[in-house]
């Protein structure tokens, strides 16, 4: 009994430390205590300002040192049973899961990196006491592999046949977590540990935070685990893993994150600004010079617009999605990259080395369960965040196709193995492609360019092409503001990064636009003029303006100009400024010179409605001559009829499109006829 005497003086100073601690600190902890379920959430770096004894003591024998501090809790009779949760811990303790060696076993530790694989929370025995049946003695064992563990022998020398006294049981769940990619330096295999995590920080709504794919800080004690022989006995060699006491999740969407009243008068106070606007375009990549339009179009996919449910039960989206199709280098990537960055949920993906399954979402036989479970790709783990596709044109065409349904409905469905599930993916999507021949081509219309099926195409709300043009003015100044970044540091945001997320996340999570009557008007009479704009050449064809998609893609622009604004009321001046974008975008991608029109048909199947009329106009004639002339058909006769519509070029070149596609052919020289 004497050798206990040492440590209870100590123990005992312990818990009178932790009493005056929490005494000092008693409204904290109330706040703390107050958020529910008996845990308290400690700031170690108060706690050595308090007492250097605690906070050494955690430090080096953690785990008998936070149960002294709960019991001391528990004496001050301010609640029963609590959880002790600590962070902000000195940078000292932080360790790459490839540097931990035997000397941290026991010791607590912060690990951070990405959540590979997460089990079902399931009860577990945790803690089981035994007591010797020859001398009394209580001995618990921690149980942590699959087979219950008995003591293997007491300390007075008897082995076996104890005596089981209690079990502690609790929901646990094991995570497995994976080095973050930035951390890793060359060719190195990130390398992986498992984490036990239990009680509390298995609550629904933490679960919802340590999905595979979210980033965490784990701080917990490095314990060993033996591994079992298939003869049944202990290996010598051990395995490692982490029982955590605290989880940070590091990654929240818009709607999490934490706004001070402090941070809301500065955000309302941004809001008053009447350059808001034009403050937050500039603070998106001041790297990189102009791009005025985009930039203002990359503010408003990140406000968004609002999501409904109709009566009927459908839903429409209320994310915007952007394309940006240019030549290389006018800074897509870095465009794509910074907006992946500042966006909470972003995930910054490459076309090439994409899969389907890996942007929606794949089914992978489970090594612990034996079964099938799901693995969420980059559209889900992206749930109300963004995804930035780069190189979208060198998908494969079938994963591309698995992005129609995670961008219009908004979800993703799987039926694979025995797992058929419907994962969320309300994401924005950015993409940038490259044209088709790996630059534009100034003599052929954008749309014949773009080597992506119309389908995909007509999701995007709005697209922008970036023209890699010579010009010596605009040269100059791209050139002087790319040297200057290489000279100094370069331009930091105009609104600093995390005022900037804290705007956006404020206006995300309070502020839900209604359309106005002026707001309606505005758009219902840009949609229908411009559909029905008269066409100054007669012909049958009219070239499409726009789609019932574009209309509502300006409805959404506009919604988010006035989240923006932090107002309640979509104005007729959000709708201005959304039809802006909207024209500018029409302006670029979809205008016939020919017929002098906007024409939404050069964008989604590249040929413009003036020549397609061109061609139904060859294909008539040939109908009404084959009446007259019998099957063969003379070239002459074909002229002389078209003679004051079109040019003899025209004609010339709406026959070999017709003969390309199959309608006609040319049986021999001179003459032509129908299929």
């Amino acid at each position: 009994m004497e050798g206990d005497n040492p440590s209870r003086p100590k123990n005992e100073e312990l818990i009178i430390e932790s009493k005056n601690f929490f005494d000092f600190h008693k409204k904290e902890l109330g706040d703390s205590l107050r958020k529910g379920n008996n845990v308290i959430y400690i700031d170690f770096m108060k706690l050595t300002e308090f007492s250097n004894k605690l906070s050494d003591e955690i430090l080096s024998n953690p785990e008998d040192t936070l149960r002294l501090i709960e019991q001391a809790i528990e004496e001050s009779g301010l609640v029963i049973n609590v959880r002790v949760r600590l962070f902000n811990l000195p940078k000292s303790q932080e360790i790459k899961v490839r540097n931990i060696r035997s000397k941290h076993l026991n010791e607590l530790i912060i690990l951070e990196g990405i959540i590979r694989q997460a089990s079902d929370v399931r009860p577990q025995v945790v803690n089981a006491k035994f007591e010797c049946p020859s001398c009394g003695t209580v001995i618990s064992v921690l149980q942590i592999e699959k087979k219950f563990r008995e003591p293997s022998r007491c300390s007075c020398g008897r082995r076996g046949g104890f005596k089981l006294i209690s079990k502690e049981m609790v929901d646990t769940q094991r995570l497995v977590i994976e080095e973050s990619p930035e951390s890793l330096s060359g060719g190195e295999q990130p390398k992986r540990i498992h984490v036990f995590v239990k009680e509390d920080l298995v609550e629904p709504k933490m679960e919802e935070k340590t999905t595979p794919g979210s980033r965490v800080k784990a701080i917990g004690v490095l314990k060993e685990v033996p591994v079992p022989l298939k003869t049944g006995g202990l290996s010598t060699r051990f395995e490692l893993a982490i029982e955590a006491n605290n989880l940070i999740p590091l990654e929240e969407t818009f709607e999490e994150l934490d706004i001070s009243e402090e941070d809301e008068r500065q955000i309302l106070e941004l809001s008053e600004d009447p350059k808001i606007f034009d403050k937050l375009a500039k603070s998106i990549t001041p790297s990189v010079w102009g791009y005025q339009e985009i930039k203002k179009s990359l503010v408003l996919q990140l406000f968004s617009g609002v999501q409904k449910t109709h009566a009927d039960g459908q839903k429409s989206r209320g994310d915007i999605h952007i394309l940006l199709i240019g030549d290389p280098g006018v800074a897509k990537s870095v465009t794509l990259n910074f907006m992946a960055t500042i966006s909470p949920k972003g995930r910054y993906v490459v076309g090439k080395s994409t899969s389907g399954a890996g942007l929606t979402a794949t089914v992978v036989r489970d090594e612990y369960l034996r079964g099938w479970s799901l693995e969420a790709g980059a559209m889900v783990l992206a749930n109300k965040g963004l995804v930035c596709i780069d190189e979208l044109e060198k998908m494969d065409p079938t994963d591309r196709s698995a992005m129609h349904e995670a961008m219009e409905q908004q979800t993703v469905t799987i039926s694979k193995a025995n797992v058929q599930a419907t994962l969320r993916s309300e994401t924005s999507v950015l993409a940038a492609a490259n044209p088709k021949f790996g630059r534009f081509d100034p003599y052929q219309s954008i749309a014949q360019q773009i080597d992506l099926p119309p389908t995909l195409i007509n999701r995007f709300d709005v697209i922008f092409t970036l023209r890699d043009i010579p010009s010596r003015d605009k040269d100059e100044k791209i050139a002087s503001h790319v040297l200057q970044e290489h000279q100094s540091a370069g331009e930091d945001m105009l609104i600093p990064r995390e005022i900037f997320r804290k705007y956006v996340a404020y206006a995300k999570q309070r502020i839900r636009p209604e359309l106005t009557n002026n707001a309606v008007s505005e758009i219902k009479k840009f949609y229908v003029d411009l559909r029905n704009k008269p066409v100054a050449s007669e012909s049958a064809m009219r070239p499409i303006p726009i789609s019932a998609r574009q209309l509502q893609a300006l409805v959404r622009l506009s919604e988010a100009s006035a989240k923006l604004r932090l107002s309640e009321k979509v104005t007729k001046d959000d709708a201005k400024r959304a039809i802006e974008i909207m024209k500018y975008y029409l302006m670029q991608v979809g205008y016939d010179y020919e017929s002098k029109t906007i024409d939404i048909d050069r964008i989604s199947t590249g040929i413009p409605s003036s020549q397609r009329s061109k061609i139904f106009t060859v294909r008539d004639t040939l109908t009404h001559l084959e009446s007259r002339l019998g099957k063969l058909i003379p070239m002459e006769e074909v002229e002389k009829e078209l003679e004051d519509k079109l040019s003899k070029d025209e004609i010339e070149d709406a026959i070999n499109k017709l003969q390309a596609s199959g309608d006609i052919f040319k049986p021999k020289r001179g003459y032509i006829q129908r299929m």
